[in-house]
């Protein structure tokens, strides 16, 4: 795998869980429509699943969740600890948890850039190649 993919690969994955978060809020849990149609009496299917949803942001799951995988992230020094923090963070700020998505979020996020910044030596990205020498000033 290229350094360059190995790097982004997991901010698209944030942001495709931030797109799958809101895509369950703005066409799933908030049209009246939807409401409607899963209020009635012998609703689809799929309206179970709808009812899981809202009850875990009224029980604020999604921000429990976030504060816990921020704290694993926290003392764990995992990427994926930290990437995991970042994306339930960032699903919990949509999911209207806002506090501690917010927190899990900034909190994976440093974790991961900071797994990420590891892999550099200092200095290593303003270095240029072997054997060229940079002018004076």
């Amino acid at each position: 795998m290229s350094r360059t993919l190995r790097l982004t690969l997991p901010w698209f994955a944030i942001a495709l869980v931030a797109l799958a978060a809101a895509t369950l809020r703005y066409g799933v849990i908030e049209p009246a429509s939807v409401a409607h149609l899963c209020g009635a009496d012998g609703g689809p299917g799929w309206c179970a699943w709808r009812q899981w949803a809202v009850l875990g942001f009224l029980s604020y799951g999604y921000g429990y969740a976030a504060l816990t995988a921020a704290f694993v992230a926290l003392v764990a020094r995992h990427p994926l600890a930290a990437w995991l923090a970042a994306a339930l963070g960032f699903a919990a700020l949509v999911l209207y948890c806002f506090e501690a998505g917010a927190f899990a979020l900034l909190v994976g996020a440093l974790r991961l850039l900071r797994a990420q910044a590891g892999d550099f030596t200092p200095g290593e990205q303003h270095r240029q190649g072997e054997g060229e020498v940079q002018p004076q000033p």
